[in-house]
């Protein structure tokens, strides 16, 4: 519920209330029992501000996997967000002009979906929407926080509100305010970088042929280019854009109006959907691979971008972090039921350990694929080609491939 002003103390303060911080509330809302921890959220744009302030909100759209559908329905929200997505039931990978190619299909995988297409202003709402309603968390937004400092017993957080200067205390505050966390700055937690320098383009786009709930990854030589199925609207087939980009072609093309850019990115994805008639407004993201050197500190745990940021590849982002999400609250709730402070070092380290495996393997599988897929090296184009054909050949390596986008790899 929106509150004007903060109580002294909380058990739990998440700074940022976008897709990641808000899922976590969600779902630690869902696995306690009535009152039994304090939360507050603290987000810095009102859920009534043009979309594009909210980064996490912004004009995007978010692959799904099939095991977040699974968060999701934990956290009794996906029929919510159910009305707003639109399916996948095939994936297609190629690599231009290239010989190679994999499809995967859910009636391989024995599931309904393979994954789901949502775009974020639509999750955003769902998400501001349970967190307006709940009964147990409080919201304060738009707030900023000024100053975080560690305390014997977690951490004092200052806050902007309005005109109103206030501190809170916390036995533990959670990071979720995204990859340029400014808190995370204040505190010093350094990041490791590796950029790519790509960028992506970012825009909704209309179609001749409907997408069949088909999405498209298409690897170029300049990175991948996915086109990934949305709902129709005014009977106009839709899909979402993530073509990725030199750094100097993203400067070029982000100048370009739709008549200029319209052939350039046909050329690229091709005629498997017909022509491609319309390109709504664009949006440009630099891409890089960031891993915070810490995750957690007494009092301290960070979610989300600021703890990894990913390459858009495959959809694996948020589907991580929703996985680190759901990790954090079981440890939070066993730790309250054994008695422990939610902020002590060895609770969070649970934390760590859990999701050491996970965090690992999916980044290093985005990245990999990132540098195989973006190079035009000749041991590599081969690699690449011999990889997309023995993947189709051998069922054992698809369903591998599959259960990674599906979230559902064990390792």
């Amino acid at each position: 519920m929106q509150i004007s002003k903060p109580d002294k103390f909380y058990d739990l303060v998440v700074v940022g209330g976008g897709m990641v911080g808000a899922s976590f509330c969600c779902a630690l809302e869902e696995a306690l029992s009535e009152n039994s921890l304090s939360i507050l959220v603290i987000e810095a744009i009102p859920p009534n501000a043009n979309s594009v302030k909210q980064s996490s909100f912004d004009a995007r759209s978010t692959a799904l996997s099939f095991g977040a559908r699974k968060f999701f329905e934990g956290v009794d929200l996906w029929q919510a967000l159910g009305e707003a997505v639109s399916a996948i039931h095939e994936i297609q990978v190629s690599d231009r002009g290239r010989l190679g190619s994999v499809e995967i299909n859910r009636d391989e995988q024995s599931v309904e979906a393979l994954g789901y297409v949502v775009e974020n202003k639509r999750l955003g709402q769902v998400l501001n929407s349970r967190l307006n309603e709940s009964k147990k968390i409080n919201l304060l937004c738009p707030a900023l926080v000024s100053s975080v400092e560690a305390t014997e017993k977690g951490m004092k957080i200052g806050l902007n509100h309005g005109d109103t200067e206030t501190s809170v205390d916390a036995s533990l505050v959670v990071l979720a305010d995204g990859g340029k966390s400014p808190v995370c700055k204040q505190l010093g937690i350094a990041q490791s970088i590796e950029r790519y320098d790509q960028h992506a383009l970012i825009a909704n786009i209309v179609l001749e042929k409907p997408h069949r709930h088909i999405a498209y990854e298409r690897f170029t030589d300049t990175g991948p280019l996915a086109v990934l199925p949305l709902q129709s609207i005014d009977g106009k087939n839709r899909g979402s854009l993530v073509w990725t980009l030199s750094a100097e072609q993203a400067a070029e093309y982000r100048e370009l109006n739709e008549e200029e850019l319209l052939p350039l990115l046909q050329e690229r994805f091709g005629y498997k959907l017909g022509e491609i008639l319309e390109i709504g407004e664009t949006f440009v993201y630099p891409l890089s691979l960031s891993i915070a050197k810490e995750q957690v500190r007494p009092g301290l745990a960070l979610l989300g971008n600021v703890a990894h940021t990913l390459h858009p590849v495959a959809g694996q982002g948020l589907n991580l972090a929703l996985r680190d999400a759901r990790a954090l609250v079981d440890v939070l709730v066993s730790a309250k039921e054994r008695g422990l402070g939610l902020g002590e070092m060895n609770v969070l380290l649970e934390y760590v350990a859990r999701q050491e495996v996970d965090q690992a393997t999916t980044t290093q599988f985005t990245h990999n694929i990132t540098k195989l897929f973006s190079s035009n090296n000749e041991a590599k184009v081969w690699l690449r080609k011999f990889g997309l054909v023995a993947i189709e050949l051998m069922p054992t390596l698809r369903r591998g491939l599959a259960e990674r986008l599906m979230g559902l790899s064990k390792s």
